[in-house]
């Protein structure tokens, strides 16, 4: 186990990967009108590439299309004082091959949000990190 600086163990590569592939809800970073901007999504990891599917007329649509973004997934278990976090930085773009479009639409990916979703965002990870708390023992937190 490599930990960094701060205690936290550090992923490897295939380890971040697997946790993409078995996770399903995650935050996309990108930037609207200057300012970083960051939202909840359902996504897919297709073995090389996070896909992600939002209304054409979205915000996310708009704005992270041909440009680099970032990627965070994570599972936090407050209580025991556990948890792991990995963030992938990489381009996006807008699926506009009907080809793509009709492979996309076959990966199990179903969106919470209301609303038709008819864009698929395609990012490709560039860079891959992972940070996971070493177990230890939980800390005791006051209820009220």
């Amino acid at each position: 186990m490599h930990l960094d600086q701060s205690g936290m163990e550090i992923l490897d590569d295939e380890e971040c990967r697997a946790l993409l592939r078995r996770s399903t809800i995650g935050r996309i970073v990108f930037t609207l009108q200057a300012l970083p901007t960051v939202q909840p999504v359902n996504f897919v990891y297709d073995g090389e590439h996070i896909v992600v599917k939002t209304s054409s007329v979205s915000r996310l649509a708009t704005a992270a299309s041909d440009t680099i973004v970032a990627f965070e997934i994570d599972d936090i278990d407050a209580d025991a004082g556990r948890g792991w976090s990995v963030v992938t930085v990489g381009p996006a773009r807008r699926v506009t091959d009907p080809g793509e479009v009709t492979r996309l639409s076959a990966l199990p990916l179903r969106s919470w949000a209301p609303g038709e979703r008819d864009q698929f965002i395609v990012v490709r990870p560039r860079l891959i990190t992972g940070r996971r708390i070493p177990d230890r023992v939980p800390l005791k937190v006051p209820r009220p």
